[in-house]
């Protein structure tokens, strides 16, 4: 792996112990997978954020670290909103930890905006092409596959490693040769909206780490991309994936059809609501936002719940930028007695695991949350989560599960 000469005299140790540790993580991984040497980035999307996943180890690394990011980068969603936290009964111990990570991230120059959508944010845009260090895998996914940039899935100290160094390894989906389609996927019928997650969950199994050629019968929009990508990165590992005329690289690029193929029935899909469904009797918590949820969807849950009343809890997940973006949706969805929750998610967060059965609209959160929360899962779409939520004498016809 080639290094510049001031690369070699940061490995030396001449800047100091932080960046030595940030280019031998990057050096190492480089080695490992045949990088010909370290390349720019734009920006980086850091995981290891919430306390729950990292612990005291985790805080004490970070905390001993010293110097500032080279390039744009914020943060993975952390354990607790960290402005209200009380209300998801998070106890003062895991706050105050949970505070500490973020003054510790903040002291290195990190945007400490908590969220796995960054892309929706303000001042941290990406374009088709830039070179990334992202680890969050569902923003990967998106920022791959939906937007064109290219990173790996990176882990959070190779993530920050690379923010530290305004660098990264140059292999894997930052090359050309790798970003080709593996199989090819054929859906032979049209998809609603949370068919996206439940397809998205059904083919990562399938197709593990390969990059899968989509054909639909639909073009999708952003939203529906962005279910697809998460679930498949939390099934299976796929970092990107390409449909035909929907993304930027197949839109683009003359890709040869790949010899490997796998078409998917609708029974598949319908499985995943049904099956799971029979997991609990009841589900006691609803949630929804996992990846963030976007502009549209707060707008399409307030509209939803608008003079309705839930009965149960339902927490909404999206960006702190974006609840301050749209107040009026999120007072609609708060007047429901429903919650808008903002820098975590149901899976990263400890609120969660008070529950044992808990309904989604998210095949990454189906995914997830048997194993990171110790609690049952069963997947509707929206609609249907909602009319969980709000109870049955308030329902409406038409939301399946």
């Amino acid at each position: 792996m080639y290094l510049t000469k001031e690369e070699e005299r940061i490995l030396n140790g001449e800047a100091g112990e932080t960046l030595r540790q940030a280019i031998e993580i990057l050096v190492a991984l480089g080695d490992i997978y045949g990088a010909d040497g370290l390349i720019p980035i734009k920006s980086a999307q850091i995981a290891g954020v919430s306390y729950k996943t990292i612990g005291d180890a985790g805080l004490e690394w970070i905390s001993d670290l010293q110097g500032r990011v080279k390039v744009p980068a914020i943060l993975n969603p952390a354990g607790m909103d960290l402005e209200d936290w009380e209300r998801l009964r998070i106890s003062p111990d895991f706050a105050e930890k949970q505070k500490l990570i973020i003054q510790a991230y903040e002291k290195l120059g990190i945007r400490c905006e908590c969220t796995c959508t960054p892309y929706t944010l303000v001042g941290f845009d990406v374009s088709y092409g830039d070179h990334l260090a992202w680890s969050e895998s569902s923003a990967v996914s998106y920022a791959n596959s939906v937007i064109g940039a290219r990173t790996n899935r990176e882990g959070g100290p190779s993530a920050l490693s690379a923010a530290l160094l305004g660098k990264t390894a140059n292999y894997g989906f930052h090359l050309d040769e790798n970003r080709v389609p593996k199989i090819s996927i054929d859906v032979g019928f049209s998809l609603n909206r949370s068919d996206y997650g439940a397809l998205g969950y059904v083919v990562g199994k399938l197709v593990g780490s390969r990059v899968p050629l989509f054909h639909l019968r639909n073009i999708p929009d952003a939203d529906e991309l962005k279910s697809l990508g998460a679930a498949m990165a939390a099934s299976g590992a796929v970092a990107l994936y390409h449909v035909n005329g929907a993304t930027p690289e197949a839109c683009r690029l003359d890709f040869e059809e790949p010899a490997e193929k796998i078409t998917i029935e609708r029974n598949q899909l319908d499985d995943i609501y049904e099956s799971r469904r029979k997991a609990c009797r009841e589900p006691e918590l609803i949630t929804l936002g996992c990846p963030h949820c976007s502009a549209a969807e707060l707008e399409q849950a307030a509209e939803l719940l608008k003079e309705k009343k839930v009965s149960k809890e339902l927490w909404i997940f999206t960006s702190r930028e974006l609840a301050k973006r749209y107040p009026e949706q999120v007072r609609t969805i708060e007047k429901s007695g429903a919650k808008v929750i903002c820098d975590t998610c149901m899976v990263v967060s400890p609120a969660t695991n008070n529950y044992s059965c808990v309904m989604v609209n998210s095949g990454k959160a189906l995914a997830y949350v048997p194993g990171m929360c110790r609690a049952e899962a069963v997947y509707g779409s929206m609609e249907a989560c909602i009319e969980e939520a709000v109870g049955r004498t308030e329902k409406k016809a038409g939301g399946s599960y």
